[in-house]
């Protein structure tokens, strides 16, 4: 079974001013380990490249003897990204995989958007992750001033803690709750004057065909919830739920649902139509793994405000658990509302006998 992915991986790396990204992409583009990476940045000037490490350099691209590649945007990510697949496809370009640096203050859902939505950009890469990189010295103030820098560590797969060294190991612990409570599935690791194993970097999504339930495990950070001892359990007909949330500045919760029976298709779509609906431009991000009755295999969710990647089947999918997880953080969204609507279709459906006519009249007691 053929569950090879030739999309050419992106990893989006992101922070607030002054997190340590111009650093931490030094590090990576001097690496020989790297690999063939595509830098994609804001200026040149602002990563201050050692001249004895450029094999050769142009008005719009520099090349390293690491086999790096720097480039810098022309006009949108859009254009950027596919000027370069083109030389790549020429044979004037050889790279691997994309690292994009975000501005300081940007928000990186729009760049999300671009490689799901974009004709020409979708067929040809695949987002392999977003990393964020926390300051612990001015984070603190950064997040409860900066709703930019609150966004960019909710959609991160890997939060980067840098500048641990001067800050007291009690500070670093207290920022370290502070992010949990943001996003409590992230990774996090911390900077060694602003060097992480660039393996770490990688990988990180789960969104791919042939990932392994300890990828899935992985990226929607189910030991979390575990692990920090916040556990609300629901038995009932269908089965028991578990149920986690946080709470922080600027009204951003995330919530997680879990339901161990497989969930009818007409269930879960309508439930997501309506999630989407009624509260898509709160959804800061969204991602899951679904067990449908009657399919063979789950799939893989994942989308960014209304904008949802296109499920990915796990065929090669062995193992035995059904459980479904769906995770969300998003701006004032309870875990009793995701429980709720659930419920709510469940017993809907039962009363109207898979009726989508009689889903439809409930439809306002959706607690969104």
């Amino acid at each position: 079974m053929d569950t090879q992915d030739d999309r050419v991986p992106v990893t989006l790396l992101t922070g607030f001013l002054g997190a340590g990204k111009t650093t931490l992409l030094n590090h990576l583009i001097r690496d020989p380990g790297a690999g063939r990476i595509a830098v994609i940045m804001n200026e040149f000037g602002d990563v201050g490249l050692d001249h004895d490490l450029i094999e050769e350099s142009t008005e719009e691209t520099i090349l390293m003897q690491s086999g790096c590649l720097c480039c810098t945007f022309r006009g949108d990510i859009a254009t950027t990204l596919s000027s370069l697949m083109e030389r790549r496809k020429q044979g004037e370009l050889s790279f691997e995989r994309v690292v994009i640096e975000t501005t300081g203050i940007a928000d990186p859902g729009p760049i999300l958007h671009t490689l799901v939505v974009d004709d020409l950009i979708a067929p040809a890469y695949r987002m392999d992750g977003v990393v964020t990189l926390a300051d612990a010295a001015t984070g603190p103030r950064t997040l409860e001033s900066q709703p930019e820098a609150v966004h960019q560590i909710a959609v991160a797969d890997l939060i980067v803690l840098t500048k641990t060294d001067l800050v007291t190991a009690s500070e670093c612990e207290d920022f370290e709750k502070q992010l949990e409570a943001i996003n409590g599935t992230a990774h996090r690791v911390r900077a060694e004057h602003g060097h992480v194993p660039t393996g770490t970097l990688f990988g990180l999504s789960a969104l791919r065909q042939g990932a392994t339930p300890e990828d899935i495990s992985s990226w929607l950070g189910a030991h979390s919830d575990q692990e920090r001892g916040h556990h609300d359990h629901a038995h009932g007909n269908h089965g028991h739920h578990h149920h986690g949330d946080h709470h922080h500045g600027h009204n951003i919760n995330s919530a997680s649902i879990e339901v161990s029976d497989p969930i009818p298709a007409s269930v879960f779509d309508f439930w997501l139509d309506t999630l989407i609906t009624f509260r898509g431009p709160d959804i800061l991000r969204l991602k899951g793994i679904v067990h449908v009755e009657g399919m063979e295999w789950p799939f893989v969710l994942h989308g960014v405000q209304h904008i949802f990647d296109a499920p990915v089947p796990l065929k090669s999918w062995s193992g035995k658990d059904t459980t479904s997880r769906v995770v969300v953080i998003a701006r004032d969204l309870e875990k009793e509302d995701l429980k709720v609507s659930l419920e709510v279709l469940r017993l809907r459906l039962k009363e109207t006998d898979k009726s989508t006519e009689g889903m439809m009249v409930h439809a306002t007691e959706m607690p969104f």
